[in-house]
């Protein structure tokens, strides 16, 4: 059985969403826009056939044998059976077999941003990619989501574990959808909290293209040292990499929600971003110049003491603390001095947390605290100085063996 990992980000079934859609029967007719509705039909390949001109529309799906399927859209809400033609059509959207009949109405249950990902991968049996090459998309795709929402929260051509649990906290309700032979994928971001991430990717992808151009023309990096302003970064080199290694080409395309129209600075309809395996040796390089260039931090942290460890019973140990302020990490490392070990065990034993100046370094993905100064217990409210002692009595078996000085 195939396990999800504990940090992706999950979306409830549109049929559990409030909002348009209507107690698990559909999108509720009465909310939905004659527009928004035509718009997506528009999208996913919909086909229009007619109608009565400035009254209705007549669309059927794509492909062939699709003839039985029509729906009758109204053209806007100003006639007295709109209400009722929407209701018909929105019917015949959830009998029919197309799946682009289910991601409209997906759309039409939240708002939602679309990136659409196809890698160009071998057949397999029956025209479908093999499990393999459709965990590779799916990864590579989740990758990217997370670069963008990284590039929201700041600039940085490096993140590491800086920001890791907010960009993927900002990505909790995206769904996705794989195309008939796996080889495509869509995302379906909600406007109210991703819109900004993929703002930032749309911003990025294009710079990225742009820098491997020029990289492949004169052999030069410096488009993507500039590129790090539009979003592009070592997460998101990984990402295409990921994308692209294994294929012979892949393509990313967004497409605004009709129903909250086109952000700023964004145009109405995004070119489709393709790369190749070519693009690889200026990518790769792109990542490595982007992790080496990226500067150590100076912080004052406060953070709750997890683990201690030290090869004797006297002088310096490791420590490590969950972050509380300071860093926008979850955790970091540390190597302190006898004096400051100690002052570190004393303050977990009676649960407090404890602060420290020192420089967050870039290497290892800021993770770890060099050059640790002015280790000092911090005073904690009742509630929070419960849960810490809490953990302390949790694990303190392996707390009084770490204090031990057994390795």
């Amino acid at each position: 059985m195939q396990h999800r990992p504990i940090d992706e980000p999950v979306r409830a079934h549109p049929s559990e969403l409030p909002g348009v859609w209507n107690g698990g029967e559909g999108p509720d007719p009465s909310r939905v826009d004659p527009a928004v509705l035509g718009a997506l039909l528009e999208r996913h390949g919909w086909r229009r056939r007619g109608g009565a001109a400035g009254r209705y529309a007549r669309w059927t799906p794509p492909g062939p044998g699709s003839g039985s399927v029509s729906l009758l859209v109204p053209e806007s809400r100003a006639f007295p059976d709109s209400d009722e033609l929407l209701g018909e059509a929105l019917t015949a959207l959830q009998r029919c077999a197309a799946p682009s009949a289910r991601e409209v109405l997906v759309s039409l249950a939240v708002p939602s941003d679309e990136i659409r990902w196809w890698r160009d991968v071998p057949e397999g049996p029956s025209g479908a990619a093999s499990w393999t090459a459709q965990e590779q998309l799916r990864g590579a795709a989740r990758q990217m989501l997370i670069a963008g929402s990284l590039a929201a929260r700041g600039q940085a051509g490096y993140y590491g574990a800086r920001h890791r649990r907010q960009a993927q906290a900002a990505l909790e309700g995206v769904l996705v959808s794989t195309a008939p032979g796996g080889r495509g994928l869509t995302a379906f971001v909600p406007v109210e909290r991703g819109r900004t991430a993929v703002v930032r990717l749309h911003h990025a992808l294009h710079a990225a293209r742009e820098a491997a151009d020029y990289q492949r023309a004169t052999g030069g990096m410096e488009a993507f040292d500039s590129a790090v302003e539009a979003g592009v970064s070592r997460e998101l080199t990984e990402a295409v990499i990921a994308l692209v290694r294994g294929s012979e080409g892949v393509a990313v395309t967004l497409a605004w929600a009709p129903a909250a129209g086109v952000p700023e600075d964004c145009v109405a309809r995004p070119e489709t971003v393709e790369f190749s395996p070519g693009d690889l040796p200026a990518l790769r390089e792109a990542g490595v110049r982007y992790m080496q260039d990226e500067p150590s931090l100076p912080v004052r942290i406060t953070g709750a003491v997890v683990r201690m460890r030290r090869s004797a019973p006297r002088g310096p140990g490791t420590v490590r603390l969950r972050v509380l302020a300071g860093a926008e990490v979850p955790h970091v490392r540390m190597v302190l001095d006898e004096e400051a070990y100690r002052t570190a065990g004393h303050a977990h034993l009676v649960g407090l947390p404890i602060r420290v100046h020192g420089r967050l370094e870039s290497r290892g993905g800021f993770r770890r605290l060099t050059g640790a100064d002015g280790v000092v217990p911090v005073q904690v409210d009742e509630a929070e100085r419960d849960r810490l002692m809490k953990s302390l009595h949790e694990n303190l078996d392996f707390f009084e063996e770490a204090c031990s000085g057994e390795d």
